[in-house]
């Protein structure tokens, strides 16, 4: 019944709460994502027990660092048996987040540009002008050569991605994907789990339009009927 290009996102505080969702979703679900605001909410826990269930697991920790230091957090993440962890996708975080995660089996996805920023956002931060899709884009590109095995975009992005060179055999995975008529929360560039596929999106990750809903295993289902039509 499940399908693993369907990524739900266990963005809530603690293990009870994310206890409860899976729960709730059963296997109508069988691919999660365990964030940063979990982290203290026993979220390495969690990813034990989901993992001893048979699920696989994304863990979202964005690591930025200097390069011995993600080295020694990748490496001690690497123990947990885990499918995909994130680093941000400059060239020196990505080669050592690959030294650190060794022979193991664990995927690294460099973020590109989160998918809650538009431009103005990137004005802010003093990050050089242009077009943000292409600044998406080489991002991606400079990770992919710098080893990354996948990038995380937004769905906008994900058929420029598709079409590097680099981007062959790598995984595309897409937040920012939202079900036609779902709020957009603090999303800003999106698209649906159709489109978001068809554009080239291996995996698509949905938090709040699936758990946040009086019946969140229906909004699964409701979700993976769409992807059975690509």
């Amino acid at each position: 019944m499940s399908d693993d290009r369907l990524i739900v996102a266990l963005d809530v505080p603690n293990l009870l709460q994310a206890g409860e969702i899976v729960d709730q979703l059963g296997d109508s679900v069988s691919f999660y994502k365990i964030g940063l605001g979990m982290l203290t909410g026993g979220g390495l826990a969690l990813a034990n027990e989901l993992k001893s269930r048979g699920k696989r697991v994304f863990l979202d920790m964005k690591f930025f660092d200097i390069g011995a230091t993600v080295e020694k957090a990748v490496a001690g993440i690497s123990e947990f048996d885990l499918d995909f962890l994130t680093v941000h996708g400059d060239p020196h975080v990505v080669r050592a987040a690959v030294a650190g995660r060794g022979d193991t089996d664990l995927k690294i996805l460099a973020v590109t540009i989160l998918t809650s920023l538009d431009r103005d956002d990137l004005d802010a931060s003093l990050i050089k002008g242009g077009d943000i899709h292409k600044l998406v884009v080489e991002r991606a590109r400079n990770a992919l050569a710098a080893g990354a095995d996948g990038v995380i975009a937004s769905p906008q992005e994900a058929a420029m991605i598709r079409a590097l060179p680099e981007a062959a055999g790598k995984l595309i995975v897409t937040p920012g994907v939202r079900p036609a008529g779902a709020a957009l929360g603090d999303q800003k560039r999106v698209a649906t789990p159709a489109n978001a596929i068809t554009d080239g999106a291996d995996h698509i990750v949905i938090g709040r339009p699936i758990w946040s809903v009086k019946d969140p295993r229906a909004a699964a289902l409701a979700v993976l009927e769409e992807l059975k039509t690509i």
